[in-house]
Formats: C-alpha cells, structure tokens, sequence
C-alpha cells in the first residue's frame, strides 16, 4: 500500500478521497496524514499535497481539472504569455461547480469525464481555442504536435470540437514545427500570401528554417537556440554558407516576431523582390 502522500505525488498532487482509497488507503490514514500535515484537504473528499500547484488545488476547489493556457505550459506545451491569469477549470460535460474562497475561476464544459489535475492536453487546446486567440491556439496545437502529446484520435477530436472556421488552421499546421516562433512567423505570412517551404536542408548549410522563393532564408532564432557567443558563430558560419551559394538569410527573433510584426515584414518584401529579380 501506497503512503497518500506518495499517491498524490503521481496524480499531478491532488486526487479525490475515493481514488486514493480504490489505491488501498483508509480514511483514517487520510485523517492521520491531513492531522500530521503530510496532506491537505482541499474540500470534502479532495486531497493535496502541500506543495501541488496552486492552481491545480484551485482547479481541485472547483469541481475540476485545471485546463486551457496553465494547463498546457504545465504539460510542457509552448505558449505565447497569457494576459488572463485566471484559473481555468474543465468540468466535463456536465460536472457541478463548487464556488470557493476567493473563486474568479472560468468554468468550461465539454465532453468527456475531467477527474481532478491537469486536464488532457487536447481538452485544454479546445478551451485555449474558444479562449485566446487563433495564433496562440495554433502555436500551441503545433508544438503539441510535434511534442507528441497529442495523438491522430486527439487530433480528429480537436477538429471535431472546434467549429468549421477553424478547419483552415488545422490544415495549416504541421508536426515538424520546431518552435512557437516558426508557427507564428509562418501563419502571419501565410496570412500576406507568402508559402514558405519548412525545415529545408541545404547542402552545405544544414536545415534552416524557412526558405521563400527557393533564395531567401528565414531563421525564427528562439532564445534556448541562439543564446551565447559560441551558438552565434555558428549561426554567422551558416550564413556564410548560405551567402556563398547564393541564399540570403534573415534572423528575427522573440521580441521582433511577437511584438515588432511591422518591422519583419518591411524586412521580408524587399528581400523576397531581390531574391525574385
């Protein structure tokens, strides 16, 4: 028999009384370890650690499982930062709210039977869709995607869900995305009527990024892949590579690509006409 403690540790650090006793512990253990401060009771029947997230134990208070943008950067899932910081809670398809002390949570219902934690990661895709906006939906399915935390049956349940207008998104998107900056650079462009050809290998460079109209190179340089002295030599070798055989390459990064648009597409469509002439 599993101590409660160790339990809750596997189960994203909060589960309900009768989960942890289907698992072979009493009530009176649960009593002892609440007692004795090796576990909380979050309401009647809910368990957590005292050191789970504290807004997977708010998710918990409410009914349900914590969802949409927390849920997904919890999963690991890349994301744009989110201007609402609020808990948002799946509460299946027709599970009951539990208002609490200080309760400002967003309640979502959809199919399925939320136990408490974190929700699925194709559910809190679905809630980030209706929430947020389509680019940040579409970074993050993608780097699900290619993360592998979505499957072909989580997939085709996300295009079920979501309404016909976001059919085009979902066609768009791809499993090699490398990053969240590759996704929005390509949706934006795609958006202007630039294709871009993704992850290219060239013979004596390496695979890059994008490459637009077979001569001009676009690199989405993330931080993590481009910090530090000895990654930017060998970016500049690569771009002399590219040089010597005819490519031009752009960098743009987080700060440009998110907050700066304008100035990266000034940059492209000179660049993209050159390429062409």
């Amino acid at each position: 028999m599993f101590p409660p403690a160790d339990l809750l540790a596997r189960l994203d650090g909060v589960a309900r009384g009768t989960l942890l006793q289907a698992y072979g512990c009493t009530r009176n253990q649960l009593a002892a370890d609440t007692n004795a401060g090796k576990i909380r009771r979050v309401r009647p029947g809910v368990f957590a650690l005292p050191t789970a997230d504290t807004k997977v134990v708010a998710a918990a208070a409410h009914g349900g499982a914590l969802s949409c943008a927390a849920a997904l950067r919890a999963h690991g899932v890349w994301m744009l930062p989110d201007p609402d910081a609020g808990i948002h809670v799946w509460l299946g398809g027709a599970g009951r709210k539990h208002p609490h002390e200080g309760c400002s949570c967003v309640t979502h219902y959809s199919p399925g039977r939320a136990e408490l934690g974190l929700a699925p990661v194709a559910t809190a895709l679905i809630h980030v869709y209706r929430c947020l906006d389509q680019e940040t939906f579409f970074a993050a399915y993608e780097s699900a995607w290619n993360s592998r935390l979505i499957s072909a049956v989580d997939r085709a349940r996300i295009r079920q869900e979501l309404p016909d207008s976001a059919a085009w998104l979902l066609d768009l998107a791809r499993a090699d995305a490398q990053s969240g900056l590759e996704s929005i650079l390509r949706l934006r462009l795609h958006l202007l009527g630039i294709q871009l050809d993704c992850q290219v290998e060239i013979d004596g460079v390496g695979r890059v990024d994008f490459v637009i109209g077979g001569r001009l190179i676009l690199e989405a340089d993330g931080k993590e892949n481009h910090a530090g002295a000895d990654k930017r030599h060998k970016d500049l070798i690569r771009d002399a590579a590219a040089s010597a055989l005819g490519y031009e390459t752009l960098h743009f990064d987080y700060a440009m690509i998110v907050h700066d648009w304008p100035r990266v597409v000034a940059a492209i469509l000179p660049a993209l006409a050159r390429s062409q002439a």
